[in-house]
């Protein structure tokens, strides 16, 4: 039987083992709490803090219905090699000449979800424009519910696109950055909005890793190598509430769990 309304959990980029020990151990709470129908995690980071093998994916697929990605996504060959088999994972939508999903499609409760990344293109590499592209999935074809996580370094460029976004796509959920940001909100046109869900795994550091090694970067200038952190790990994701009828979002929570 059809609800009249889908409620979506979407978890903050996941980082390094500590990142999936904490989602994993966390779930069943979450599920008991929100009563949440589809379950979607940015896992761009899972390996080490840098990309995704096949052997991480596989510890964290079952726990999920869908995973978006970013601009770390390509970084371990692996991935690569295996990325035809992810059936879960989004690639980076505007980056249409790369292996991988343009979008995930996932159905519960009699009704379908769009799930799609799109990757910013101030401070980053070059990629195609998302604001064009976006129009690709405002199609009749496709799913009226459509989650967008917008993988991006700055607010002003997040800020923008979640405004022209509105009314078009039900949430764009912003990532990239790990610091959770206090500006969920609801857009005159129905779009939930939050600029960065932020990072599960650990709070200890700097964005998820080791705070000495970043420091000296910061001092020297010379190249590190940056560890996951181990410290005050904590998840951070959000709610959002989703008219299953019309795809406009009723409600979003920010979620901050230690």
């Amino acid at each position: 039987m059809q609800t009249e309304f889908l409620r979506i959990l979407f978890v903050g980029d996941i980082v390094g083992d500590v990142g999936r020990k904490i989602v994993i151990d966390k779930l069943d709470f979450l599920k008991e709490k929100y009563a949440y129908d589809v379950a979607i995690a940015n896992i761009e980071n899972l390996a080490g803090g840098f990309g995704i093998t096949k052997e991480t994916y596989d510890a964290i697929e079952p726990y999920f219905d869908a995973f978006t990605t970013g601009n770390h996504v390509w970084d371990k060959k692996d991935f690569l090699i295996n990325i035809d088999s992810m059936n879960k994972v989004a690639r980076p939508f505007n980056m249409p000449n790369t292996k991988g999903k343009p979008y995930v499609i996932v159905e519960k409760n009699y009704t379908q979800v769009l799930v799609a990344t799109f990757l910013g293109r101030i401070f980053m590499n070059p990629v195609e424009n998302p604001f064009i592209l976006l129009n690709q999935l405002i199609r009749e074809d496709l799913p009226t519910i459509k989650i967008i996580d917008f993988h991006a370094e700055t607010t002003s460029e997040k800020q923008a696109f979640g405004w022209f976004c509105d009314g078009k796509v039900s949430a764009i959920l912003g990532t990239h950055t790990h610091v959770q940001t206090n500006d969920e909100k609801i857009l005159p046109g129905g779009t939930a909005y939050i600029t960065d869900v932020g990072l599960t795994g650990c709070h200890g550091g700097v964005i998820g890793f080791k705070k000495q090694a970043i420091i000296e970067k910061f001092i020297t200038y010379m190249p590190t190598k940056f560890d996951v952190c181990k410290e005050d790990l904590r998840l951070n994701a959000c709610i959002v509430d989703i008219n299953v009828y019309t795809g406009k979002a009723l409600n979003i929570e920010k979620i901050n769990e230690a």
